[in-house]
């Protein structure tokens, strides 16, 4: 089985007790621990430890970014994997990297993005009974997603990241947009049968563009806009609907600068799919299907 999903994003962040009052009270994340200079957070509705780590830095950006492994096996073979493709790996036992740590590989990735292998990450529930359980919380606030869903970063080659992330961690390509020199300006890779569990776009190596997390449907983008306006978060993008992936974003920006996605929809994809293609010139559709086009503000991106 090998990699189940996208586990968790560190983000930095300067102000990390603004930035704790936003995503617990504007996003409606829970708070599970909390260290001096970091907060550790998760959907409503997923049972690991965290999904999202607040690390206090003078700047803000990606720190790291963790997908969850099936098993310790699992977690063996991918180590060999990346060893035998000629990358240093370090090895970390549960509660190494703080509260809720299981057994983790980390590594750099070509694209200079510091990625976590997790297995056995502590389980603190969703908060519901196992028996006869209510649909939610009565004690949502915010957008309350119920969990992380994907991540999208840069890199100058995303044609080798793609062949990396193939080849050695065993990711399908979901979708993709061809240059007119042949060469992938944009990847869309999963484990989790979803339509993408992280993307890449051609930018500078080790860029974070953004973190997403899942919503029910387009009513909850809705929600999420006009939660935002009420609290005055700036909007990057949206509600508004993607042509690659078929899915339905609302963009906006945490205090510190990191950009944020809620995200439904998509579709299903099963292992024997063929990837969609995308030409250069329709790059606009793919990415906002409705307007067709790509603002310079929305590739803005954090190192």
């Amino acid at each position: 089985m090998g990699i189940l999903r996208l586990s968790h994003a560190e983000v930095r962040v300067p102000d990390l007790e603004l930035a704790h009052a936003y995503y617990a009270e504007v996003v409606g994340l829970v708070e599970t621990a909390r260290e001096p200079d970091r907060v550790f957070m998760k959907g409503w509705d997923e049972h690991q430890h965290h999904s999202l780590i607040l690390t206090a830095a003078p700047t803000y950006g990606l720190e790291t970014l963790g997908f969850k492994v099936d098993s310790l096996a699992s977690l063996d073979q991918l180590e060999a994997a990346i060893a035998d493709d000629g990358i240093h790996s370090d090895r970390f036992e549960p509660g190494d990297l703080g509260p809720g740590s299981g057994k983790v590989v980390r590594f750099t990735a070509p694209s200079n993005h510091t990625i976590d292998l997790v297995y056995g990450m502590e389980q603190v529930g969703n908060g519901l009974p196992l028996l006869n359980p209510p649909i939610a919380p009565p004690d949502l606030v915010g957008m309350h997603p119920p969990r992380i869903d994907h991540i999208f970063l840069m890199c100058e080659d995303v044609d080798g990241i793609c062949e990396f992330f193939r080849k050695v961690l065993g990711f399908r390509l979901t979708e993709q947009i061809m240059a007119n020199d042949g060469h992938q300006l944009a990847v869309f890779l999963e484990r989790s049968h979803s339509s993408h569990d992280i993307a890449f776009i051609t930018g500078p190596n080790g860029a974070f563009h953004h973190v997403a997390f899942y919503v029910d449907d387009w009513n909850d983008l809705r929600a999420g806009a006009d939660t935002c306006a009420y609290h005055g978060v700036r909007v990057d993008a949206g509600p508004t609907r993607h042509g690659a992936t078929r899915g339905c974003g609302l963009y906006f920006f945490d205090p510190a600068g990191n950009r944020n996605e809620l995200f439904t929809g998509g579709y299903w994809f099963d292992p024997d799919d063929e990837p969609t293609t995308w030409t250069e010139a329709e790059m606009g559709r793919a990415i906002f299907f409705y307007q067709g086009q790509v603002n310079a503000a929305f590739m803005t991106v954090h190192s």
